[in-house]
């Protein structure tokens, strides 16, 4: 039984004993102060730059139309990431810390590939490409001075974003913040140094975090490679082995396409938003997916938190307590989303003058925030459903429940709803809470009957409805 080859395993990482509860919180407490301090990373630039005097709205659009560019390329971190950890994770339940380990390496070595061809072609395209995403003429100086440097650091923001994956599914949360911690409190104090003191605006915000990615990917590496991980990083394991690389694409699709669609559709938003309404309705978005990211931080802590218990729990044969996992993943974020909504329903305007209180934002942002919101409790059912499914290592479920609400249901919607709204721009905001119900309900209903109840009762997961002996 899988369950005695873990029973003499008391490293860090071994989930497979004590309260299933405690341990995900020693996962899921570290790595929502890491969220709290990624969110930070990843926004503080926007806040700086919103406040340049005289032209913080126009600096604070232009980083929004890049940012779906960084979106996608933060997708392949996802797939190689994503879809080596819970792989990983697994394989060490079953006490095969040599596949881990190999595993691990192959991560490792296509992110450091696929990065050199994302940048070339990042600077090959740039001028199309946002201007497809909706720049205008005014803010595609700004997006283009900022992407230009921003992309030369992608091998540092791919290595310690998605190498610290394999640091917290060794049970190491407290290390993984750090690891987050260091890189962004590098870019908290490089930004207004750039920014402001030596007056470099876009560019200086651009090349702060550049900066503070490499120190956070030099991290990350050295204790990967040091000796209190139980399973090291090696130069000999990331040699390329094509079995391997399938179980990882395999997986990591579903978090690739979740991270693409969303770029996709933040480029769409825009685009569609810079058509009906201009550069203020595209700076009202990139506000409001900026306070997406402040207020999911808890709900993507708890269910990353969730997923390296989940995966060692199945992999160990232990039915029950993944089924506790889930269960455990699912209320705390249901009850955390409901809070964030009554937060941002009551304070739109204190949260969007974090960012930028130019007059006019302020009057046509609260609504736009409300809009946008709405429905966010429903897609909290999203998140745990795709969750589990990328965590039991079923690729398949998590692509096609992404696909189905960003590509057959918000793609859609944003192109039609406008033509039935008197405020077209209201119809392209309106996408959003409509896609969450469809989604969240579709996605959460379908993990519930495949998944959870069948851990129950030893059926295999996902359709077939042939009975098996527990794992």
């Amino acid at each position: 039984m899988a369950q005695n080859r873990t029973g003499n395993r008391k490293d860090q990482g071994d989930f497979a004993h004590g309260s299933i509860g405690k341990n995900i919180l020693r996962l899921a407490i570290p790595l929502m102060m890491a969220q709290i301090i990624n969110m930070l990373y990843n926004i503080v630039d926007r806040i700086y730059l919103g406040h340049i005097e005289g032209e913080g709205r126009l600096a604070l659009t232009g980083v929004g139309v890049a940012f779906p560019l960084i979106t996608i390329t933060t997708a392949f971190t996802n797939m190689f990431g994503h879809g080596g950890a819970p792989h990983f994770a697994m394989d060490r339940g079953k006490g095969d810390d040599e596949s881990a380990a190999r595993i691990m390496g192959n991560s490792c070595a296509m992110m450091i590939l696929s990065s050199f061809v994302i940048m070339a072609a990042i600077l090959l395209f740039k001028k199309p490409i946002l201007y497809l995403f909706g720049a205008s003429d005014v803010t595609y100086e700004y997006a283009n001075s900022y992407i230009t440097v921003y992309v030369l650091g992608t091998t540092f923001a791919m290595l310690s974003l998605g190498m610290n994956n394999f640091i917290n599914s060794q049970g190491f949360g407290t290390v993984g913040m750090l690891s987050v911690a260091i890189g962004a409190v590098a870019n908290i104090i490089l930004d207004p140094v750039f920014i402001f003191a030596l007056d470099m605006g876009v560019v200086g915000a651009a090349l702060a975090t550049v900066l503070s990615q490499f120190v956070s990917a030099v991290w990350v590496m050295r204790f990967l490679i040091g000796k209190k991980v139980p399973v090291r990083l090696q130069l000999s394991k990331m040699k390329l082995n094509g079995t391997i690389l399938k179980r990882i694409v395999s997986l990591g699709f579903t978090p690739f396409i979740m991270s693409a669609t969303t770029g996709f559709v933040q480029a769409l938003y825009n685009k569609s938003l810079q058509t009906y309404g201009g550069d203020i309705y595209v700076t009202a978005m990139t506000v409001t997916t900026s306070i997406r990211e402040m207020m999911q931080m808890g709900m993507q802590g708890m269910t990353r938190g969730a997923g390296p218990v989940i995966s060692y729990n199945y992999g160990a044969g232990l039915r029950d307590r993944t089924r506790a996992a889930i269960r455990f993943m699912g209320t705390f974020a249901v009850i955390y989303t409901a809070v964030v909504w009554v937060i941002i329903w009551v304070f739109p305007n204190a949260l969007l003058a974090i960012f930028n209180d130019d007059p006019e934002l302020m009057e046509i942002g609260p609504a736009v925030v409300r809009l946008f919101f709405s429905m966010q409790v429903p897609m909290a059912l999203q998140a745990v459903g795709q969750n589990t499914f990328l965590s039991l290592g079923m690729a398949k479920f998590g692509t096609f429940f992404s696909l189905l609400r960003k590509i057959a249901i918000v793609t859609p919607l944003i192109l039609i709803l406008p033509h039935f709204f008197t405020v077209p721009v209201y119809g392209v905001v309106a996408a959003e809470p409509v896609s969450d119900v469809l989604g969240g309900l579709a996605c959460f209903t379908t993990m519930y009957f495949t998944v959870y109840r069948k851990l129950k009762t030893g059926e295999p997961l996902g359709f077939s409805k042939k009975k098996t002996a527990q794992a």
